[in-house]
């Protein structure tokens, strides 16, 4: 049994004994891969690499990464998307990894899942050290015969009372491993934002604390797993949540700038303003006029202002409005400064902390706005709900998280992304350009696709309905609607439709309840989770829905033997950011819509089509119900970022294949029960959670 760094097994040799371990086979794309990734972290370097559905990509990364772990003897960090992904690293891949590998490695592989605060119950809050914004959580009508309060009446008040029972038995205090869930409302009863947080000394339950334990485990483990939104934060505002380490793995790298400009971006609503007013009254003694003015001047100026981009700045009196709320949030941020020597309370400290988080947040994206930075864009947004009061909200997000990415990712470690997805028209360029990659002073880097076990043209068609009409504004034409049916009836259901908006899904669906003996379900009937494992369950089952079906559903085997795409996902055309950025790709010479739209689209048109096949058994269409695809001059460039399936516009041909796969389907096999992520209190890994 090794026991000294320089007597570790090889990369190559590790990947077997775990694939062996683990009942796989060898993929020459995994192991070319795992030596990829064993060469950029040893030196110094960074690599994109692709690697389609079921190349084991996971096992590629974590092989060499583990073993750098052990070599040096500090942590490296992996940093996922979606908690999909991340529950299967946690929960299966490095559970098994580290039983397969200990006894080459010389010893177990630890790691621990570090997610945000505001996902871990607060002892403090829980035990009634911050005051209570609700007017009231048990809705209690009257009292019991003692006097005693009867018990919460009310959703809310059953949710909190089923939280506090929870937060006495849970290990990890992460709201992941609460089954069934709490909607937002009742968890922010239990749980804080890293603003609100007392922090470290002054908390009276540091020690106790879920997300502290989290992060003191996470300094001395192997592999640390966390998210996009917290590797920003980490990476960005400085506040040093992940522990120090010089290697980087990012998956689903697709998502990176995405998630990057969500964190960096802000928004400002009178409702915020008004929060910050009444808290600065309620718990810290402050008047608060300024504030409320403030808040009402803001409404009443968005009021009178249609949704879409600021292009030529804030108008004057928003201007002034903007900034007359800065300084009354500096003005009450100063006030809400303990005075020097002043004793510390802990009632008064949570109160005034509340109070802080609020008017600081409020100041930060006022000043922000106020500035009115050229590399900021700045936009009003109106949100009309089913239910409740239209929301209009002030928003303000960088043009390009490009140049802090290779500022503050890129400069101060070795970066590993991937994706199935990261070549965009053939080539790994736009993805580069996208994360800080491109430009003579960017960091050297290596493009490279290891390609799929799968055998694309013989096991999925890609249809393009060339005889269709273009799309257009008014919702799917009659002629959509009719191919739709056409292709649904000959699949026999199966079909998976991925849809452009909520309004075209819900056409479709109750147009393909009418016309179709099939059980149609549309995204928004229920918990999505839920909807993919009816459809999943059921061959004679179709499932519609957008975005987030476009990128999370993996449902191997017959039961998803068709895929439809109504029209080509490009992005809206009065998006604030993406005109923004496409002006000022123009402004410089370039081609402002193949560059941001047409990318943005090739993209997510790969990320849909990559519903289809998820085995080496799978077999369907991919239908692309938008003639542009065909027809229009970026067609080629589209096609390029899809997998190479036999591409045919022939409808019948198409109906034929569907029959056929439909009439030879073998019985589904519906998905396995979900299981929470499991974390434990100790810095050893989940060696005994399900798989």
């Amino acid at each position: 049994m090794p026991q000294r760094p320089d007597e570790l097994p090889d990369v190559d040799t590790l990947l077997d004994t775990a694939v062996g371990a683990l009942g796989g086979t060898r993929r020459d794309g995994q192991h070319q891969m795992a030596g990829a990734v064993q060469d950029t972290v040893t030196g110094g370097r960074h690599l994109l690499v692709q690697a389609g559905t079921g190349t084991g990509k996971s096992l590629a990364y974590l092989v060499p990464l583990v073993r750098r772990a052990v070599e040096k003897r500090r942590p490296v960090v992996v940093a996922t998307a979606t908690l999909a992904l991340q529950a299967q690293v946690v929960e299966r891949d490095l559970p098994r990894l580290a039983s397969a590998l200990e006894g080459d490695l010389g010893r177990e592989v630890t790691h621990q899942t570090v997610k945000g605060r505001s996902n871990y119950v607060c002892l403090h809050k829980l035990h009634g050290g911050f005051p209570d914004d609700e007017a009231s959580l048990f809705d209690v009508p009257g009292a019991d015969a003692s006097g005693g309060a009867a018990g919460p009446t009310s959703a809310l008040g059953r949710d909190v009372v089923r939280l506090r029972q929870w937060a006495d038995e849970t290990v990890s205090g992460d709201r992941d491993d609460l089954v069934p869930g709490v909607p937002e409302r009742a968890w922010r009863q239990v749980s804080v934002t890293a603003f609100e947080c007392l922090g470290g000394a002054k908390c009276p339950e540091a020690t106790a604390c879920f997300s502290e334990r989290a992060r003191t485990r996470a300094r001395g483990v192997d592999v640390v797993v966390t998210n996009h939104a917290l590797l920003a934060i980490d990476a960005f505002e400085g506040r040093q949540i992940l522990p120090e380490h010089d290697v980087l793995v990012v998956d689903e790298a697709h998502e990176l700038a995405d998630r990057v400009t969500s964190v960096v971006s802000d928004e400002l609503t009178a409702a915020m303003v008004t929060t910050a007013a009444s808290r600065s009254r309620a718990h810290a003694g402050l008047d608060g006029e300024r504030l409320e003015a403030g808040a009402a001047d803001l409404g009443a100026v968005l009021e009178t202002m249609p949704a879409g981009r600021l292009a030529h700045g804030l108008p004057d009196l928003l201007r002034t409005v903007v900034a007359s709320i800065r300084d009354a949030a500096r003005e009450a941020a100063t006030a809400l400064r303990p005075a020097p020597g002043e004793k510390a309370d802990e009632s008064a400290d949570a109160a005034r902390q509340l109070a802080r988080a609020s008017v600081t947040e409020v100041f930060d994206v006022s000043d922000r706005l106020a500035a009115e930075v050229a590399t900021d864009v700045a936009w009003v947004s109106v949100t009309e709900p089913r239910t409740g009061p239209v929301r209009r909200a002030l928003h303000v997000a960088p043009l390009s998280v490009a140049g802090l990415l290779r500022d503050r990712l890129f400069a101060e470690r070795s970066v590993v992304m991937t994706s199935a997805t990261l070549t965009i028209g053939g080539t790994f360029e736009a993805m580069a350009g996208q994360v800080g990659l491109a430009g003579d002073d960017a960091p050297a880097w290596t493009g490279l696709d290891v390609g799929s076990p799968f055998d694309y043209p013989r096991q999925a068609v890609l249809y393009v309905a060339r005889h269709l009409p273009p799309p257009g504004r008014a919702g799917l034409a009659a002629a959509t609607l009719d191919e739709l049916a056409e292709l649904v009836q000959a699949a026999g259901g199966r079909t998976l439709g991925l849809f452009s908006s909520r309004r075209a899904a819900e056409q479709a669906a109750e147009a393909m309840r009418q016309r179709l003996d099939v059980e149609v379900l549309c995204q928004g009937d229920d918990t999505t989770p839920t909807l993919v494992r009816r459809f999943a369950a059921d061959a004679g089952t179709c499932l519609f829905g957008t975005l987030s079906l476009w990128q999370g559903v993996d449902v191997p085997g017959p039961a998803c033997q068709l895929v439809v795409i109504d029209r080509l996902p490009f992005p809206r055309p009065d998006d604030p950011l993406m005109s923004a950025r496409s002006q000022h790709v123009a402004q410089r010479g370039g081609n402002g819509f193949m560059t941001v739209s047409a990318a943005h689209a090739a993209l997510r048109l790969a990320q849909g089509a990559g519903r289809l096949v998820r085995s080496t058994t799978d077999r369907g269409v991919v239908a692309v119900l938008d003639s542009r695809l065909a027809t229009a001059g970026y067609g080629g460039f589209m096609r390029a970022s899809l997998p190479p399936l036999w591409g045919t516009t022939d409808a019948e041909l198409v109906r034929e294949a569907l029959r056929r796969l439909d009439a030879a389907a073998p019985q589904v096999v519906p998905l396995p029960p979900r299981s929470p992520l499991q974390t434990h209190a100790g810095a050893s890994p989940v060696g005994d959670a399900p798989a």
